[in-house]
């Protein structure tokens, strides 16, 4: 399975039109070689080098596996947004307070669906996830301000 997007290439800096010092949209991600038996894909898109710890950026789940393509500013239709480390639904980006952090957005193809409520965190994802992954891939992406 592999994840690219358009608007960067791997280890590259992500355009500040992603971040909060632009449009502060997601970025568009292309999603191939998904799996056979793969019934949904998640996506998590998060920052390690965060001060505090890994800080969510978004979380999309229930995509379905015919998904090509996550457009610029969209989620694909049916899936749901989990919370994030700014406490919201949606997708955040990119805005570290100094230096430069690495960004991971990373795709998983599961063996089922899931029944979360959009209020979930990533500790509750993640174990929902748990003995569901048939393959994972990731993009990283840098920024700095």
């Amino acid at each position: 399975m592999q994840i690219t997007s358009t608007a960067f290439e791997a280890g590259q800096t992500i355009p500040s039109k992603y971040t909060c010092d632009g449009e502060n949209i997601n970025p568009p991600i292309t999603i191939l070689d998904v799996p056979e038996g793969t019934k949904s894909l998640v996506l998590i898109f998060d920052d390690p080098d965060a001060p505090a710890g890994t800080w969510i950026h978004w979380l999309v789940w229930n995509i379905a596996p015919s998904t090509g393509i996550i457009l610029e500013n969209s989620v694909p239709q049916g899936a749901i947004e989990g919370t994030t480390s700014f406490g919201k639904t949606g997708y955040g980006g990119p805005c570290p307070h100094s230096g430069e952090h690495r960004y991971f957005f990373k795709i998983y193809a599961l063996d089922t669906m899931l029944n979360l409520d959009s209020s979930i965190d990533i500790a509750a994802l993640e174990t929902a996830m748990e003995g569901h992954i048939l393959d994972k891939a990731e993009l990283m992406g840098v920024y700095s301000r």
